[in-house]
């Protein structure tokens, strides 16, 4: 499996859900490499952003960032060396993330199939932004996916990042629930339009601010509250951010 590099190492860490429906619930993360969308706002863009792309993101004007080199981005691990990590941590619930993680569904079916093997209480959450459809062996073995349409603001074009059949898919199955990231006001009409189009009940939405400081969180959090009170959506935050801030591996 290609997973996300961080100081030579694999990037799997032990922390707590910072956003969604299990939102300070204790978590292995495991980050894979690869994505088939390129967010403006992404805070993994070291999955995707590799130099010789076009993909402009907002970084773009920080002095020293740059396209990142593939080759010094992804580690490639046997699902044995996977485990191994993986046990190193006292905790059953793993959440997978990205990247985006249905790139691999072979993968992680094997994963997940070994670590059930050695503890049946290993429980299966993973992060996808509701262009690719999960296989059948994959979805029998994940507990919940936190799935995150792509809206306008993520800089990516409508044919790439709405994709009917799957968000309907996902839709009609109760393991999913849909988180949108909101970065201004006029988002909201988008989410109302893709709830409306394919169905997605209200109770299962939960709208969260973009941003990457406590200080951009904070001026977005106040109107979206308002506006899940409005509508019946969840509110959810950015835990990690407000902890650890725009930090890898936390």
């Amino acid at each position: 499996m290609k997973i996300a590099q961080l100081n030579g190492k694999p990037e799997i860490f032990y922390s707590i859900q910072g956003e969604g429906k299990n939102m300070g619930k204790p978590s292995i993360f495991v980050r894979a490499s690869l994505c088939n969308l390129h967010c403006f706002w992404c805070d993994t863009d070291y999955t995707w952003n590799w130099e010789g792309t076009r993909f402009p993101h907002q970084n773009d004007d920080t002095p020293g960032y740059e396209k990142f080199q593939m080759a010094e981005q992804i580690i490639e691990m046997p699902a044995g060396e996977l485990i191994q990590a993986i046990r190193a941590f006292d905790c059953q619930h793993l959440v997978l993330t990205g990247g985006e993680p249905l790139m691999q569904l072979e993968a992680w079916v094997e994963l997940m199939q070994l670590l059930r093997a050695i503890d049946r209480d290993y429980t299966f959450e993973v992060e996808t932004n509701g262009t690719l459809r999960p296989s059948l062996p994959f979805d029998g073995l994940v507990n919940q996916y936190n799935v995150s349409p792509k809206l306008s603001n993520s800089g990516n074009q409508p044919k790439l990042r709405h994709k009917p059949q799957i968000l309907r898919y996902f839709a009609e199955n109760d393991k999913a629930v849909f988180k949108f990231v909101v970065a201004r006001k006029r988002d909201l009409a988008e989410v109302l339009d893709l709830a409306d189009q394919h169905a997605i009940p209200k109770e299962r939405i939960y709208l969260m601010p973009e941003g990457r400081t406590p200080e951009t969180l904070q001026k977005r959090r106040l109107w979206l509250v308002e506006a899940c009170k409005k509508y019946g959506f969840h509110y959810t935050d950015r835990l990690h951010v407000q902890l650890y801030g725009d930090k890898r591996g936390v």
